[in-house]
């Protein structure tokens, strides 16, 4: 039988709001079925030990083998200048003269003592040898052959008297021609011809620089490690030396440590290394600035990146990663650090994986899914 129109539209009613709670039912099912968590995808790398090369650099006081000052002798005024500043001159060239009029005078009568001498001797030579014949002939007692004796005596002193005088004369008169006692290169010269100069005026200073020293500090720690390396491997000649040059430049010429002093500075703990440089272009100069680079070896070094380091309250931290990819900080201590990488002193070893960079969003005990990095970190020593 057919329903009457009112029922009819009572159940088209019904029909859309039946399907609008089915659909929300739905909807209901899907929002209370769990998500699974993404967990984050960070590199991580394995820490190997391999032998390294550590670098310290220090500064460096540079110095001529050979740096001396060029004083007058006497006392007089300058009178000829033979060589200008910066001047390269040879062992024995003539560098300044002193006027030597006075001296040449000196020299002169130190002469004429000297023959004056000579004579007198002469004649007490003959009075000696005449004496002694009259004594021989019992003529006179031998009392005046004494006296002759001891007269010829008095003379010959008196000629080596003069004889020294002499020679003082000469070299007095030596000394007003400075010369160079070295190949070298001449310095600044403070006085002009016509200054007066007295004995210990400074002329100049004369450099050989055919070769430097370099001198340096060490801290007795890294001293501690020069002797150390030194000592195992003597054979690879761990003395060796680069130089720095004050423009960061490196020099060419490799130098090599010749020796240290025997004492530590009392107010910096430090300790002096020479170190050699030829210089065969003359490129160095005596007072140049600069830097000395020494290395020695460590063997088998366990190298950590320096991206994977983080500090908290001034200590060193890494993130370990486990087996499961849990991940938990650690701390360890650096020996040295080289250009990308850290020195391991302890705390870390060989086999240790940890996270390689990403370490900022991390915290302790978090959960990441490993991966190896992009390119593999290569250890680069200075």
């Amino acid at each position: 039988m057919p329903l009457p129109s009112r029922f009819r539209l009572r159940r088209l009613l019904l029909l859309p709001l039946c399907a609008a709670t089915l659909a929300g039912c739905g909807s209901n099912s899907q929002a209370d079925t769990p998500v699974k968590e993404t967990l984050p995808e960070l590199p991580v790398v394995r820490l190997h030990s391999r032998d390294t090369v550590l670098t310290h650099d220090y500064v460096a006081d540079i110095q001529a083998v050979r740096n001396v000052e060029i004083r007058a002798r006497l006392e007089g005024f300058l009178e000829q200048i033979y060589v200008d500043e910066g001047q390269t001159v040879k062992k024995g060239q003539t560098l300044f003269r002193i006027n030597d009029a006075e001296y040449r005078s000196r020299l002169d009568r130190a002469q004429a003592a000297l023959s004056s001498a000579r004579a007198d001797a002469r004649v007490a030579q003959l009075e000696l040898e005449r004496v002694r014949l009259l004594v021989s002939k019992d003529i006179i007692s031998k009392t005046e052959l004494d006296v002759a004796r001891a007269k010829y005596q008095a003379a010959l002193s008196q000629v080596q008297q003069a004889r020294s005088a002499q020679s003082n004369a000469e070299l007095n008169l030596s000394y007003t021609l400075i010369k160079a006692p070295f190949d070298g290169v001449i310095n600044r010269i403070p006085l002009k011809m016509g200054s007066v100069v007295e004995d210990g005026t400074l002329l100049t200073s004369l450099s050989d620089t055919r070769a430097v020293f370099a001198y340096f500090n060490v801290s007795e720690a890294e001293y501690l490690e020069y002797v150390k390396t030194h000592q195992q491997d003597s054979a690879r000649s761990t003395n060796v030396a680069t130089l720095l040059l004050a423009d960061g430049s490196t020099y060419s010429v490799k130098g090599k440590v010749e020796t240290v002093e025997a004492q530590f500075a009392p107010n910096t703990g430090s300790i002096a290394f020479r170190a050699r440089f030829d210089n065969p272009r003359k490129l160095l100069r005596h007072g140049a600035s600069g830097s000395i680079r020494l290395a020695n070896t460590v063997h088998d070094a366990v190298l950590v990146p320096q991206k994977s380091v983080f500090e908290v309250q001034d200590k060193n931290y890494v993130y370990l990663v486990d087996s499961t990819g849990r991940v938990a900080q650690h701390a360890f201590q650096p020996e040295t650090r080289l250009a990308q990488f850290y020195v391991v002193k302890s705390g870390l070893k060989t086999g240790d994986r940890i996270v390689y960079e990403g370490v900022q969003g991390l915290r302790d005990g978090a959960q990441i899914t490993p991966r190896p990095p992009q390119s593999e970190p290569t250890a680069e020593a200075r």
